[in-house]
Order: structure tokens, then C-alpha cells, then sequence
């Protein structure tokens, strides 16, 4: 059961302090560390450590930042096979300022993650045809997301897309993707339909399959929990477990994780909706992106 991430690997620089700078201030007395992150990275170490088989497919740099995430990937027990290092790019770096209520602002310098060709895309191909289950973002170029969904789709392997950064998306893409989880924010730029309440929410997953997502839309909704719309099926909300947030940086990829985990062995949404939930919220608790990423034993 190999759950295929293709995706972005970046180092993160986190400042955390009391409050977010706002454009023109400069916030003092916070404390700095150093992460690895990047939205591919994150849901393949949460899938990983939750015990999937996991195969990570991305492009990093030839320098510091990337032989640190091999060794990360490595250790987390990840497929690090179809990790290739660009010699002429740096390893993708993400600035990430965190406040008291661990809300947070992030600016990312993409290096690596952005030289994708086709001829990586077809030494893929075997891969992508194999796997159980595909998983993407969009972190990545769109391009290539779109050239690995048909693929998966060609072989009817699952597609499960987290379109974050959110950008309008194509139809012949949508078309091929299984699952399509936005955050009510991401899923209002897709669908043209703001996110405010639950009745909008539903109307913007009712758009995203008009617009060709195939099997269902999962829209989380922060500490409102989760919205599931399946094709030809009745909206279902699911609650969010209780925490107290204290970095909220890695929570969408920690639910994209850990669904993808549940996912590849066909557990239905209904079950596995709930259980993302609970590992998004546990990676809210602790600072940093990998680092939050909560283990089997912990959910």
C-alpha cells in the first residue's frame, strides 16, 4: 500500500514572537529556530510516521539544506528514490513568523522546487502507475501536477490534491483529481464562492464538482472542523478535536497526511475525515512544521 507524495521540500526559518509585524513595523524579542518543512515534505512525514509506505518524490538543492532533509527523510523511514538534487538551485527555503496565538504569515523562495521537466515527470511514470494513492499540492509547477494526475488517472490510481498555495485550477486537472482538499480559503479562490459559514461552504464544494473533481471535495474549516461532499452524496460536517493551538504552520499538511494515510487503505471518508482531524489538531500544540507532525502513538 505506497502512498505517492509529489511535492515541495524546504528548509523553514521560523521566528516566533508575541505578535505579527505589520507592513513597515519590525516586531523585536522573539526567539528564531530552524525546520525542515515544505507542503510535500510535511504530508510525507505525517503519512510516514503514522506508518504509511511512503515514496517522496521532489527536487532539492545541492547544498546543506538538502543533504539535512535527505538525512530527515531517511530517518522518518521515507523512500527517498525519487529525491533528485539540482546542481545549479538552491533547496527551497520558507520564513515563517508565528505568533502567541499561533497564527502565522509565510513567504517562501521556491529554489529547487520549481525544476520539474518532462523528462523527470516520465521517469516517474512507473512509480506514479504503481502507487495506491497519489498526493500533490501545489508547491510544485501547476504544470506538473497536471502531467502526474493524468497519469495516476490513465492507471485509475487516486489523486488527492491540496491546492495550497491556492490558484485557479484548470478543468482537464480537476478532472483527474479523486479528492480535492482546500482550506475554506483555497477553496473559495478555486470555486469563485467565499467561504464564510457552512451553507457557503457546501455551495463552494458543490462547485469544485461541477467543475470536474471527480469523487469528493474535503474542505477543512479550521476550528469549525470539516466539510465532505461527495459526489451524488449529502453534505457531512465533522468536528474538530479541541486543543490549544500554539503554530498552526503545519495543520492543513498534517489532515492532507494523515487523510492520504487512511486513504491508501481504503478506509471511506467518513472514518477518515475524523482521524485527520484529530492529527491536524495535535500538530497545532508544538512549534515547527515536521517537528509538530504527531506519531501513531500520539493521535
Amino acid at each position: 500500500m505506497s502512498i505517492l507524495i509529489v511535492g515541495s521540500s524546504n528548509t523553514d526559518m521560523v521566528i516566533k514572537s508575541a505578535t505579527l509585524p505589520k507592513p513597515g513595523e519590525t516586531v523585536t524579542g522573539g526567539s528564531f529556530f530552524l525546520a525542515p518543512g515544505g507542503k510535500g515534505a510535511n504530508q510525507a512525514v505525517t503519512a510516514a510516521r503514522l506508518g504509511g509506505n511512503v515514496i517522496f518524490a521532489a527536487k532539492i538543492g545541492n547544498d546543506s539544506f538538502g543533504q539535512q532533509a535527505i538525512a530527515g527523510y531517511r530517518n522518518e523511514g521515507i523512500n527517498i528514490s525519487q529525491i533528485i538534487a539540482e546542481k545549479e538551485h538552491s533547496t527551497g527555503i520558507a520564513l515563517i513568523l508565528v505568533d502567541n496565538n499561533g497564527e502565522n504569515l509565510i513567504s517562501v523562495a521556491s529554489g529547487a522546487n520549481f525544476q520539474w521537466s518532462d523528462k523527470d515527470i516520465e521517469r516517474l511514470r512507473p512509480v506514479i502507475e504503481s502507487a495506491d494513492i497519489v498526493v500533490m499540492q501545489l508547491e510544485i509547477p501547476l504544470t506538473t501536477v497536471a502531467a502526474v494526475a493524468e497519469i495516476a488517472a490513465a492507471a485509475n490510481v487516486p489523486v488527492l490534491l491540496d491546492p495550497a498555495p491556492a490558484q485557479k485550477l484548470p478543468a482537464e486537472l480537476l478532472r483527474n483529481v479523486s479528492v480535492l482538499k482546500p482550506n475554506q480559503n483555497e477553496a473559495g479562490i478555486v470555486s469563485g464562492i467565499e467561504v464564510i459559514d457552512n451553507e457557503s461552504a457546501v455551495k463552494a464544494a458543490e462547485k469544485l464538482l461541477t467543475m470536474g473533481v471527480r469523487d469528493a471535495v474535503v474542505i477543512t474549516l479550521g476550528s469549525k472542523g470539516a466539510l465532505v461532499l461527495k459526489r451524488g452524496g449529502s453534505p457531512e460536517f465533522f468536528a474538530a478535536a479541541p486543543v490549544q493551538a500554539v503554530d498552526s504552520t503545519a495543520a492543513g499538511d498534517a489532515f492532507t497526511g494523515a487523510l492520504a494515510f487512511k486513504l491508501s487503505r481504503c478506509v471511506p471518508l467518513s472514518e477518515a475525515v475524523p482521524f485527520a482531524n484529530r492529527v491536524a489538531a495535535l500538530s497545532t500544540t508544538k512549534l515547527g512544521a515536521q517537528p509538530s507532525l504527531p506519531s501513531a502513538a500520539d493521535v
